[in-house]
């Protein structure tokens, strides 16, 4: 078999088997605080900068408005966040968060640092691999543009 086309052999295979093993070991814990990763993803974005627009978020999380807005409504419903409608154009929506939300945020900051500890990966190969990701997503975004 061409060294090329084995399964362990492509970066795009690493990529993902790294992000679903990602994923899976945030769930556990993810869950006992009631949010699920798609969700927790939004809420770093929002802990980071709070009041931003659906778009703002989309943008910032490569996710456009009809994958967004059900995480983000499903969080309303927990009460994390809030929608309010932008002044002058009915469309923009701004999503807050609330005090519950907010409050939070400590418990992600304990998820977060016991997840790392599992990994236990020297933090410069984390910081050379979260820069080696984003070249990735950066290249890609370029080769796909007209």
């Amino acid at each position: 078999m061409d060294a090329d086309l084995r399964l362990d052999q492509q970066v795009c295979f690493a990529l993902y088997a790294a992000s679903r093993a990602s994923t899976a070991a945030y769930r556990e814990a993810l869950s006992a605080a009631g949010l699920t990763y798609p969700q927790y993803l939004v809420m770093l974005a929002l802990w980071e900068e709070e009041g931003q627009t659906i778009g703002q978020l989309g943008e910032r999380m490569f996710l456009d408005s009809g994958t967004l807005s059900p995480l983000v409504s499903r969080l309303e419903a927990a009460g994390l966040v809030s929608r309010r409608r932008g002044g002058g154009d009915a469309r923009s929506v701004t999503v807050v968060l609330t005090d519950a939300g907010d409050r939070l945020r400590d418990e992600a900051g304990r998820i977060q640092c016991a997840l790392l500890e599992k990994l236990d990966l020297p933090p410069e190969d984390l910081l050379e691999l979260r820069r080696l990701a984003r070249s990735v997503v950066s290249a890609l975004e370029r080769a796909g543009k007209p």
